[in-house]
């Protein structure tokens, strides 16, 4: 069990904003962030910035723009933190280890992401940096040239599962309906998800548009404390376990149909917090790729290699199944801005433990996951979360 907790968060709507900068973003996501915790910027020992960036916006040290956004934060100590898609648990994690070590008993975490500067082709050309990119970075799709072909391969092997990932589409965009921070409140139906079509085009392999997450601007917050305030304006949420395991950057050098490290992920995180799978009332996972979501199950337990279809078929990762997962949206209609997304994954899971989600909620939630990974799971982060 950890002393650590979230104690307060705020959350920007994800989308395209032409002209919207990085420090609006952090204000816009830090201000509701400490009002929730019952804080003011003195109060915090650290600022922790997940900022991916690779090109998205020319500033850099970015970890120094919270004091320009907030001028009271102008002595405050900042790092900034970049771990692909995971960026934003990176920032979490490091958050945590100072709070670990005695360093800090307060810490800010921001997440945040400005994509949409940049054309189609050169936001495609940033993000395939996150692929081996002696082996990799030739693909025209960008990252989504490396999980279309991971669908493929994975298609190759145990046959066309078109109807499962249109599934698990139309699932997360009729659950982003609710999220009122959802750059795509579209329910885009199964038939529509299923089909090619002029609006769902294929992009890479098996993968059409509906198959691919969205570019997004965006920033969330979150305020940690090693003990619950008295003063917050919303109930802390603990962790129970906390875990990370990497796995090869090269898919040359292992099953891309199989996510061995998430898996690993799974089976350590679970046993660190003493449950399993059937005591989580949600999941806040990765789904950059509908293929994605699908190995999820498989890596975490849900089903057998090969049979994660079954999964979604049958309903168990619904809203209203025996597992939901996403109840957000996912990235798929929330939205993916790469340095917010592991934060925000875990504002959506604190908002559910602290029976504040809205439309999204799932009743009776008290211990809830969030995995978060960089590349085609090499970084793998698993949060398991509960309610105090």
């Amino acid at each position: 069990m950890s002393n650590a907790y979230i104690v307060g968060w705020g959350h920007t709507p994800f989308g395209k904003f032409d002209n919207l900068d990085l420090e609006q973003l952090i204000r816009d996501a830090v201000q509701p962030a400490l009002a929730s915790a019952g804080l003011e910027p003195k109060d915090i020992d650290g600022i922790f910035v997940g900022h991916f960036n690779a090109g998205f916006v020319n500033q850099d040290f970015t970890a120094a723009l919270p004091a320009v956004a907030m001028p009271e934060f102008r002595h405050t100590p900042a790092v900034r933190c970049e771990n692909a898609c995971a960026t934003g648990s990176a920032a979490i994690w490091a958050a945590l280890d100072a709070m670990a070590a005695g360093r800090m008993k307060r810490t800010l975490v921001i997440g945040m992401e400005r994509m949409n500067g940049l054309s189609t082709p050169e936001v495609a050309a940033t993000l395939i940096k996150c692929s081996y990119v002696k082996e990799e970075g030739s693909d025209p799709a960008g990252f989504a040239g490396i999980f279309g072909g991971i669908a493929g391969k994975y298609f190759e092997r145990f046959g066309d599962q078109s109807d499962a990932l249109a599934a698990i589409a139309a699932k997360n965009h009729s659950n982003g309906m609710h999220n009122p921070y959802a750059h795509m409140k579209r329910d885009l139906g199964f038939d529509f998800c299923r089909n090619p079509s002029d609006k769902n085009p294929f992009v890479s392999g098996p993968l059409k548009r509906s198959d691919c997450s969205l570019v997004s601007d965006g920033a969330a917050a979150l305020v940690l404390s090693t003990e619950p305030l008295p003063g917050a304006k919303v109930p802390a949420v603990r962790w129970r376990s906390r875990t990370q395991v990497n796995d090869f950057l090269p898919l040359s050098k292992r099953d891309p149909t199989r996510f061995e490290g998430m898996a690993m992920a799974w089976q350590r995180g679970l046993a660190d917090a003493n449950v399993n799978l059937d005591d989580l009332a949600f999941l806040e996972t990765h789904d950059c790729f509908t293929v994605a979501e699908l190995l999820t199950y498989e890596a975490m337990g849900l089903a057998d290699h090969g049979k994660g279809a079954r999964v979604i078929l049958d309903g168990v990762t619904t809203k209203s199944g025996k597992l939901p997962v996403n109840p957000s949206g996912g990235l798929k209609s929330k939205g993916h801005p790469i340095g917010a997304t592991g934060v925000s994954q875990h504002v959506m899971a604190a908002m559910q433990l602290a029976d504040q989600a809205g439309g999204m909620q799932i009743a009776n939630a008290r211990v809830g996951a969030v995995f978060n990974m960089g590349g085609a799971s090499v970084a793998n982060y698993l949060s398991v979360l509960e309610s105090v």
